[in-house]
């Protein structure tokens, strides 16, 4: 057993050995199947017992948690006391701002149930724990803040050298056959595939000719 795991699982209660474990696909190539399996390690290491799997495949955390149906499932199990620990491989698996993620630590705490993330060796069962959890989500937010800047600097000097910004459109031939395929009373997306290529552009082009 590491250190990290050492330390990290030193202050768990012993009484608190019905685990569940938690997955959801990262930029950073872990897939769910070696999270899952590399979970699984540490709690057979250090005794506790696995009673649930909770996986998600979908990446973004932009969309409700209705697009999470395992995490929703896993705050479910936690509401009917059905486990004593989360065990999740990182902070980033359980939210992108630093609202959502303490949110989510305090209903984890309001249920009794403490939470294990393996790439930061972290036990919410202890009160560094808790503050280490709070402040990864700080710098968390701050990372994709700064992203977001450089993001947005890099489209105004874009703009301010007159680079069109976008999608590219298509030509006037292929908006033609659109609108000759739409008079013929086909749908948008039989249109779609027969032309190869996007619905949002065959709308677009229907609405631009109706305003027209």
């Amino acid at each position: 057993m590491t250190d990290r795991i050492r330390w990290a699982a030193g202050n768990i209660s012993k009484r608190k050995k019905d685990v569940a474990l938690y997955a959801r696909a990262g930029t950073d190539g872990q897939t769910t199947e070696n999270q899952i399996q590399e979970l699984r390690n540490v709690a057979d290491q250090n005794g506790w017992q696995v009673t649930r799997e909770f996986v998600d495949q979908e990446l973004s955390e932009a969309k409700g948690r209705d697009q999470h149906p395992a995490f929703d499932a896993m705050l479910k199990a936690v509401r009917r006391g059905e486990v004593g620990m989360i065990m999740g491989w990182s902070v980033d698996r359980f939210g992108r701002s630093l609202k959502h993620l303490i949110g989510f630590l305090q209903e984890l705490q309001s249920n009794n149930v403490d939470l294990y993330l393996h790439q930061q060796g972290i036990n919410t069962g202890t009160p560094t724990g808790r503050i280490l959890f709070q402040m990864l989500g700080v710098f968390s937010e701050f990372e994709r803040a700064m992203i977001r800047e450089r993001v947005n600097a890099g489209l105004t000097r874009a703009r301010a050298r007159g680079k069109k910004l976008g999608r590219p459109r298509v030509s006037l031939e292929v908006e033609k056959k659109i609108m000759e395929f739409r008079s013929t009373g086909k749908g948008m997306r039989k249109i779609s595939r027969e032309l190869g290529v996007g619905v949002s552009t065959v709308k677009r082009v229907i609405d631009e000719a109706r305003v027209a």
